[in-house]
């Protein structure tokens, strides 16, 4: 899974989020259809880019209790 796409992409949908502040909820399922890749390598990226400092992961306090990421 090359990590710079998925950053590219993530960014993305961060930037083009209708939230304040800017955030999204990520289905991993849906991301590794768009790269053709298993959902476990997108988590491992994502958790890569996290403890990179590039994205921020935190969960909702409301229900569905969903992780989000925004960016760092």
């Amino acid at each position: 899974m090359e990590k710079e796409q998925l950053f590219e992409r993530v960014k993305n949908m961060i930037v083009s989020s209708t939230k304040e502040p800017k955030y999204i909820s990520l289905s991993t399922v849906k991301l590794a259809d768009l790269f053709d890749v298993d959902g476990s390598e997108v988590e491992k990226a994502l958790e890569v880019l996290v403890n990179e400092g590039r994205l921020k992961k935190s969960k909702l306090e409301d229900p569905p209790h969903a992780d989000i990421y925004s960016l760092a």
